[in-house]
């Protein structure tokens, strides 16, 4: 056992008999003096509850101190940045900001100049390529660097904003900026909030943004997110914007080679396996998809859902078999199943 040990042993010991003392007392009062030398013994049912709940509360205090012993580090998050599949300008870009934000940071601290930290950012690309994955990182990120109080992620879109009447949308905007305070506030097809006609509301939930942006400015980040070039468009229509989002991340679409990886490392988390014929299929697809509408694919999204119904094809095709139900045919899926799968998401998308 070691010091600490001992010392949690010794307040745990001197709780429980401040607890029994004041029990002793209580129990006198209520039941007078039961040993005839002036003590008094707490009814065994009584102690037994007085005792439980003692060390009820010994162990959720451990599991506090634990849990706050086991934060994550830098070089935990660095890690999780690397294992991501793709994302190698994003990666290099992360990478430097961070080495930015700490030599800003040492730089302050012995005294020296360093630029203001404005780390509001842009994230443009495709849906599906990671920008919100990339955004929760970076939120965790911050609050290890110290940059940011809590580190929490608080995603929002235009609806989340803006409200349908003069006055509502600017209490929506504060309410959610203030979730968001101490972390990341992500809003994701920023671009929708402007470009709309005078008697919309959205330029109402911009300036409430960009105000409470400056109030909050040590200890907020927002990053907004969409299509390339309406992203562009949405940070020329105000100049706030356009000053205080300088930091652009461009997320490029994954190639077919890094969505099949995708596939491969969710088939291995499910416990799932894809014969050659089925991989080879899914190489086909991919392409297809890749070459013809990416965009409405989805990338890693498309992965995600193609991967999800080529397991659900695979539950039906075993439900219709007969035999015994083996672990190598529960593990299997075919190339039949990934077809089915991808006939399903085109069928899907000829009903939107």
């Amino acid at each position: 056992m070691d010091r600490k040990d001992e010392i949690i042993q010794l307040q745990n010991e001197v709780m429980q008999d401040l607890l029994r003392r004041q029990m002793h007392a209580i129990t006198r009062d209520l039941w007078g003096d039961e040993d005839g030398e002036g003590g008094t013994q707490l009814p065994a049912r009584h102690m037994e509850e007085a005792e439980k709940h003692q060390a009820d509360a010994a162990k959720t205090e451990q599991k506090a101190e634990n849990k706050e012993e086991k934060q994550e580090t830098l070089e935990d998050l660095q890690k999780e940045l690397a294992s991501y599949i793709g994302l190698d300008s994003v990666k290099s870009e992360v990478s430097s900001l961070i080495n930015w934000v700490t030599v800003c940071k040492k730089r302050r601290e012995m005294d020296l100049p360093s630029p203001e930290l404005s780390l509001h950012m842009v994230f443009s690309g495709n849906p599906g390529t990671g920008k919100t994955m990339i955004a929760r990182l970076m939120s965790r990120i911050y609050k290890v660097l110290g940059v940011l109080s809590k580190g929490q992620l608080v995603e929002v879109d235009r609806a989340g904003l803006v409200a349908g009447y003069v006055g509502q949308t600017a209490e929506k905007t504060k309410a959610v900026v203030e979730k968001a305070l101490g972390g990341v506030l992500f809003i994701d097809e920023a671009y929708t909030l402007t470009g709309r006609g005078e008697n919309d509301y959205g330029q109402e939930a911009v300036d409430t943004l960009l105000k409470m942006m400056e109030d909050n400015r040590d200890d907020l980040v927002v990053i907004v997110a969409g299509y390339i070039e309406p992203m562009q468009e949405f940070l020329h229509s105000n100049p706030g914007l356009e000053s205080r989002f300088n930091r652009f991340i461009h997320f490029p679409d994954y190639t077919v080679e890094e969505m099949t990886a995708i596939f491969d490392m969710r088939c291995s988390q499910g416990g799932y396996t894809l014969d050659d014929e089925g991989k080879k299929e899914l190489a086909a697809i991919l392409e297809k998809e890749s070459r013809e509408d990416v965009k409405g694919f989805g990338n890693a999204r498309g992965v995600r859902n193609l991967f999800e119904k080529t397991i659900a094809r695979q539950a039906n095709r075993l439900a219709g078999e007969k035999g015994e139900m083996t672990r190598e045919k529960l593990m299997q899926l075919t190339k039949d199943d990934v077809l089915q799968a991808a006939a399903q998401r085109d069928g899907d998308d000829l009903n939107m």
